[in-house]
């Protein structure tokens, strides 16, 4: 019998304020989903959607349910999209899963689909809705808005298949900025941006820098490799850090301007401060 526990700074970390999401087959080994929950993933997804092959889906589903009523795992499921027939299996094995917690919904088009979704699962169940498809773009606002919607993720790669659009940042920036809109309007936290198959080093920089300058505040991955950059892009830099330190001090002694800019600059600093501190950066 493996041991299945979550990395203990990860556990503690509210998944609001979760950076990397990082997708697990349901169908992998018992020590692949274990290496996965001790990772440097802020949250771990265990996926009984695509990364689950049709003919496993059922068996998966079984195991995903062991492991969260093991006593110790605990974690996030992406779970099959509304209109597929494992939709409602999956729900119905997941009431009796006692380490949920949450779900993703895949392929989400109408704010009815979370709601249903959240429905069938035990009160207060957050549901992550996942963005893969024109009309689910279109509906974005009311998704974000539909209760039982705890925050938005973007699934880029099925979302270009139905487009056509390219995976250039300018062709995918107005489904971004349209989701951290979303978000704002329905009061979420900062959406979830795809993730970045294959990239490393200075090239997963670069994406990371990417998902921040559109506002985005997690980022899904596939990779336990990944997690450790992601977790950095996406926190505050240190020289924001620096900034904010800085601000806030010359506030405490009264030593800054109090121009039109000061309370926007103050806020923004104390957000700073509170996201490092969380996140462990900040340094007394």
């Amino acid at each position: 019998m493996i041991n299945f526990h979550r990395n203990e700074r990860a556990a503690s970390l509210p998944a609001r304020l979760s950076r990397s999401w990082l997708l697990v087959s349901a169908a992998a080994t018992e020590e692949v989903i274990a290496q996965a929950l001790e990772s440097e993933a802020d949250s771990v997804l265990i996926d009984l959607e695509d990364g689950c092959p049709a003919d496993q889906k059922d068996a998966a589903r079984e195991r995903v349910v062991a492991v969260l009523n093991g006593g110790a795992a605990s974690a996030w499921v992406r779970i099959n999209g509304i209109e597929s027939d494992h939709w409602a299996k999956d729900l119905e094995a997941l009431n009796n899963a006692a380490g949920l917690k949450g779900v993703m919904l895949a392929m989400t088009e109408h704010p009815d689909h979370v709601t249903r979704t959240a429905m069938m699962l035990p009160a207060g169940t957050p549901v992550i809705a996942l963005i893969e498809t024109a009309l689910g773009m279109v509906n974005v606002v009311r998704i974000a808005k539909a209760p039982g919607t705890f925050r938005l993720a973007f699934g880029q790669g099925d979302y270009r298949r139905d487009t056509g659009v390219s995976d250039d940042p300018i062709a995918l920036a107005f489904a971004r900025s349209q989701m951290v809109l979303a978000s704002r309007v329905g009061g979420l936290a900062g959406p979830i941006d795809g993730p970045s198959v294959g990239k490393y080093g200075s090239d997963l920089i670069k994406d990371c820098a990417v998902t921040t300058s559109h506002g985005m505040t997690g980022k899904l991955t596939l990779d336990p490799a990944q997690t450790e950059i992601i977790n950095l892009g996406l926190a505050p830099s240190s020289d924001e850090i620096a900034w904010a330190r800085e601000l806030l001090q010359k506030s405490e002694g009264d030593s800054v301007p109090k121009d039109g800019s000061y309370l926007p600059r103050l806020a923004r600093a104390r957000k700073v401060s509170s996201l490092a501190k969380t996140y462990g950066l900040w340094r007394s």
